[in-house]
């Protein structure tokens, strides 16, 4: 039983934590190397991880689905959807994919002659599940190694989490120790009392059958 309590605790903790890093913004400094719209179907467990069509559009079965493509300082390629989410989950309130498609094509840049720029996004990018980190923002910077700010929403979020967490378990503790725990002391007193009468019999009975002997 203490197993599957531990094993429950650390599911749950797990959760949290990819559900955090998943809503969470992040930022990457990145050049645009293009951009480009395809056509996706959102079928599948894929289906979970995309936001809802553009305000004011049907949100269908399959729609088109804007794109943005980097290349970060190390080569390595990263591949961005842009859509809008909404009043929905997560609560950014991105209106404006259109503009954002705008403003990284002005950016696209070569190897030779590169523009930097800080993509702020959520999410994970997951070939095996076709999935893409939705891009909130674009920002130039002067390089690679620019400073990425101080993350002001993560910190906050993060401490209001763990103050909600903290006063949860407080309220728990008190409320605990006030009426469980009692409960259960008077419970074990019972069943240690029971138990003293049982043996308290079986001595009386043990010495009636000695008088007999």
């Amino acid at each position: 039983m203490r197993y599957i309590g531990w094993t429950l605790l650390i599911a749950f903790w797990v959760f949290v934590g990819a559900f955090l890093h998943y809503t969470l913004p992040q930022k990457d400094i990145v050049r645009v190397t293009g951009t480009e719209i395809i056509r996706k179907d959102f079928s599948g467990l894929s289906r979970l991880f995309y936001a809802q069509a553009d305000s004011g559009d049907t949100d269908v079965g399959n729609r088109d689905l804007r794109l943005i493509t980097t290349t970060r300082a190390n080569g390595r390629v990263s591949v961005y959807r842009n859509e809008d989410t909404g009043f929905g989950w997560p609560p950014y309130f991105k209106l404006d994919s259109s503009n954002l498609q705008a403003e990284a094509a002005e950016v696209v840049s070569t190897k030779a002659d590169p523009q930097w720029v800080i993509v702020t996004h959520y999410g994970w990018r997951s070939p095996f599940l076709s999935i893409y980190a939705n891009a909130i923002s674009l920002k130039p910077v002067d390089g690679p190694d620019a400073s990425k700010g101080i993350p002001w929403v993560n910190i906050i979020v993060l401490t209001l989490l763990a103050a909600s967490f903290y006063a949860i378990w407080f309220l728990w503790r008190r409320f605990r120790r006030a009426r469980i725990d009692p409960r259960l002391e008077d419970l074990q007193d019972s069943w240690e009392a029971a138990g003293d009468a049982v043996q308290e019999r079986r001595g009386r009975f043990r010495r009636w059958l000695d008088t007999w002997r």
